[in-house]
């Protein structure tokens, strides 16, 4: 029965972690430019229990019973998904050299997304000013 509870218990707390939200991360928009983290996630768990007493003619001829659980996880990151417009692209992280060319995309983007919004300002400061 112990070790039943401990189970249950872990499970529950795994439940409680796992969820979408971890795995496909919130929407981050720059401008234009949406970006989705994609994560991996890995758990594992064990639990025991149990219960006995000592023999006769023994030391230790007392009874007892006693368990434990333990659990362990990790998350990782996998993966960017870029929306530009109507292009949608995926960005592996784990290839090699893949971390620099996401980041060389977003040096290129970024100062567009800048332009661009200097741009609206601009318009918009224009249309008040009329």
């Amino acid at each position: 029965m112990i070790g039943e509870d401990i189970v249950k218990t872990l499970v529950a707390e795994l439940e409680r972690l796992v969820s979408t939200e971890k795995i496909v991360g919130k929407a981050q928009t720059f401008g234009d430019v949406t970006v989705i983290p994609v994560c991996s996630i890995g758990f594992g768990f064990g639990a025991g229990g149990g219960a006995g007493s000592g023999c006769e003619g023994k030391a230790g001829k007392g009874s007892g019973e006693g368990g434990g659980g333990g659990a362990g996880g990790g998350v990782s990151p996998v993966a960017l998904i870029v929306i530009r417009k109507d292009v949608v692209e995926v960005l592996p992280l784990k290839s090699k050299g893949s971390i620099a060319s996401v980041i060389e995309s977003m040096g290129e983007t970024i100062p567009k997304v800048m332009d661009k919004a200097v741009e609206i300002a601009k318009v918009k400061g224009e249309k008040k000013g009329k």
